[in-house]
């Protein structure tokens, strides 16, 4: 089902989640028992991640059969561009459209990691560039990402919106954000957006708290700030103790969901890492408190 169909037909706002294809035989095995329980928690969509150059396009489609087919959920597949030319573009997205995907998300996607990785000579700088060779080939519900901070190599928040507002010039009908950690750069973003004529649904992402590792890591990549109320948090905590950071985690992200829904979000968008405790805390007691 196409997510507009979704946020047309009802008021309630959507829960969905991100996964990304397991590496390993050892990851694959958890990775079901995550969409088990996640499963469970009757989510309107999941999406799965596509990895850079198309590293991981066989890994997606297996999931997104999985997903669709076997435990019945709707799904966003990610397509990640960088590098890909337009023969490339065409086959990940016919292989979508056999499997019966109606949700795509249009990224551009970082540069493989892979040093050999050569790009095609035709391949497409931007986003917005990629958005425009889909669309008119394409019935998918179209999707784009952004950043309420601002993405890490913009030259200027205005810039950033600029490019974003002409993503969705380009045909995109809704927008998944990376997370944040303090609500307000979601509002201010939000109120760009709308001086700026977008007018399509704005999904915010929500990252858990999972450790401290993977939170520095994370939020060096992509730019997000790790506020002074995080910081302190975590701080109060007892050293080592890896399920008071965990219960923290769900907390706060609880407590962002729930203001966010206050000011009427369309949806809700947990980045899971392919872990489920922290979603199963967040999503129950979001549910006990009347909120989704």
């Amino acid at each position: 089902m196409k997510l507009t169909d979704v946020w047309q037909s009802s008021d309630k706002p959507t829960l969905s989640f991100e996964l990304f294809p397991a590496r390993t035989e050892k990851a694959a095995v958890n990775l079901v028992k995550t969409i088990d329980i996640l499963a469970d928690l009757k989510p309107d969509f999941v999406s799965v991640t596509f990895g850079a150059g198309g590293s991981t396009k066989e890994g997606s489609r297996q999931l997104l059969h999985m997903l669709k087919h076997e435990k019945g959920l709707d799904v966003i597949a990610y397509f990640a561009g960088f590098g890909l030319g337009p023969e490339d573009i065409v086959a990940v997205l016919d292989n979508y459209k056999a499997l019966g995907v109606d949700n795509v998300l249009i990224v551009r996607g970082d540069p493989p990691r892979d040093q050999d990785f050569q790009p095609h000579p035709h391949s497409f700088t931007y986003a917005h560039e990629i958005m425009s060779f889909v669309r008119p080939r394409y019935g998918f519900c179209l999707g784009v990402a952004s950043y309420p901070e601002s993405h890490i190599d913009a030259p200027s928040k205005d810039k950033d919106i600029e490019y974003l507002k002409l993503k969705v010039d380009q045909g995109a009908e809704y927008i998944i954000c990376n997370y944040f950690y303090d609500n307000v750069y979601f509002y201010d973003f939000i109120e760009r957006c709308h001086a700026s004529g977008i007018s399509v649904p704005i999904l915010p992402g929500v990252m858990p708290i999972y450790s401290v590792k993977m939170m520095n890591i994370l939020a060096n990549l992509c730019g997000a700030t790790i506020t002074e109320q995080v910081k302190q948090g975590i701080s109060a905590l007892p050293e080592g103790d890896t399920q008071a950071l965990l219960d923290f985690g769900i907390d706060y992200a609880a407590n962002q969901c729930a203001a966010l829904l206050e000011i009427g979000v369309p949806g809700l968008h947990i980045y899971t890492m392919d872990r489920s405790r922290s979603a199963v805390g967040i999503v129950g007691r979001l549910r006990d408190e009347g909120r989704l």
